[in-house]
């Protein structure tokens, strides 16, 4: 059984999970809210829509308006409004005392009914495995009250256990562990997590920690003819990839696109940029050389490559990764700016906080990433030790040994596959996941 968050990026680490269970033979359903539907069954898994509560949209605004009033966030402009997404004048105009005592209690109320129904369908259904993504703590409520393991699915390099202002999970502000005689959620509840990660990038946590290698799952567009295309001599290709919600959750003054392209602009590139729709047409006209697609998977695109910018979001990060390209990140959020400058500290990119990100910084990094041969020979060495990690496929016996035995052994080991004693089952009722 998976539970995932309303936010579909959060939980695409564990699709190719949820592949890999079921070409094993096990069952395989996602809880999700029902907005996520349509969503969770474009991968090929089935859907059960019956979580609620609020949406992670919200939960990142509330938590960048608390940042702000804190004297935590660095950029100059006030966040967007938590509940409408429009810009703030000033953050006494968001009424945070008024949202305590009349908003949050409704949407606290909604979460108590989506965790309720992930417990009741484990009751019915009967998993021998819970996984979830770190939005999503209905599955693991779901896993202890009826006594099965659970696992937290990561989506990057930011983990469990993080300053609280970059905090990933979320609190259970419905009460709904107490209710369901598990006490007052902590995160030492979190006893594993699954880690998609290379090593030297390994997500802060104090659980068990389970590797495997990451697979990017990038949506189901389809592969544009001319993504086989390969690089024009003499001119790198640079990829740009933008985020499909950040204007709504960091304001107006991230949207980068047109200061990154007027960076890129005589470079001797040729420049692919992933956008939105909206996006892609609030660019207007674009130099030449520039390429604007909307939607096109980027496992697709990003081979061939010689650098990519993106805004520190964990798909862009962990498919750079997977490809093994230099990663430019510009970023607005402080989980994206942990990325950024993990990834930068590994020697396979550059960061720059958002608002330091004008067209000469841009230009500039972009350059560096460009000519200087160790920022590719380190995102080169990121790949290699990605790649070496157990494929999903290769996880299915440790993630069976978990379910049967509820221990965890280690980790999944790469060459091994952690794999379990021959003749190990998920459960008497070996179909299920």
């Amino acid at each position: 059984m998976f539970t995932v968050s309303s936010q579909a990026t959060h939980y695409s680490a564990m699709v190719p999970l949820g592949w890999a269970l079921q070409a094993a033979g096990h069952e395989v359903r996602v809880l999700c809210t029902p907005d996520q539907t349509a969503a969770v069954g474009r991968t090929g898994l089935l859907p059960v829509p019956v979580l609620d509560g609020m949406k992670v949209i919200t939960r990142l605004r509330l938590q960048a308006h608390r940042e702000a009033v804190e004297g935590k966030r660095p950029y100059p402009w006030p966040p967007p409004h938590p509940l409408t997404g429009e810009p703030l004048r000033d953050l006494a105009d968001f009424d945070a005392a008024g949202f305590q005592d009349d908003i949050a209690p409704v949407l606290a109320e909604r979460a108590a009914r989506g965790f309720d129904a992930a417990v009741a369908f484990a009751r019915a259904w009967r998993p021998d495995l819970v996984l979830h993504d770190p939005g999503s703590l209905e599955g693991l409520l779901a896993a202890r009250v009826t006594g099965v393991p659970a696992a937290l699915c990561l989506w990057g390099p930011v983990g469990t256990r993080e300053p609280e202002h970059m905090r990933i999970v979320p609190t259970d502000h419905s009460g709904s562990f107490p209710r369901h005689g598990q006490g007052e959620f902590d995160l030492d509840m979190i006893e594993r997590v699954l880690d998609p990660c290379p090593p030297p990038l390994a997500p802060p946590t104090t659980a068990e920690r389970v590797r495997f290698g990451y697979v990017p799952f990038n949506g189901t567009a389809p592969v544009p003819a001319w993504a086989l295309e390969p690089p024009a001599p003499g001119r790198p290709r640079v990829c740009v990839t933008w985020s499909t919600a950040l204007t709504s959750t960091a304001g107006p003054g991230s949207y980068l696109l047109p200061a990154i392209l007027r960076a890129v602009d005589g470079l001797g590139c040729d420049v692919i940029v992933l956008a939105t729709a909206a996006d892609a047409a609030a660019l207007g006209p674009v130099p030449g050389g520039v390429r604007v697609a909307e939607n096109a998977p980027l496992r697709a695109v990003l081979p061939g490559a010689s650098a990519v910018i993106h805004h520190g979001g964990s798909g862009s990060a962990m498919t750079a990764l997977w490809a093994g390209v230099p990663q430019l990140t510009t970023t607005f959020a402080s989980e994206q700016a942990a990325t950024g400058s993990r990834i930068a500290a590994a020697g396979a990119g550059r960061h720059l906080p958002g608002h330091e990100a004008g067209p000469h910084a841009v230009r500039e990094a972009l350059h560096d990433l460009l000519t200087d041969t160790a920022y590719r020979d380190a995102a080169a060495g990121l790949r290699e030790e990605m790649l070496a990690q157990p494929t999903p496929a290769q996880c299915v016996g440790t993630l069976e040994h978990i379910a049967a035995l509820g221990v965890v052994p280690g980790a999944c080991q790469a060459g091994t596959g952690g794999a379990p004693p021959p003749g190990t089952v998920l459960s008497s009722r070996s179909h299920s996941g």
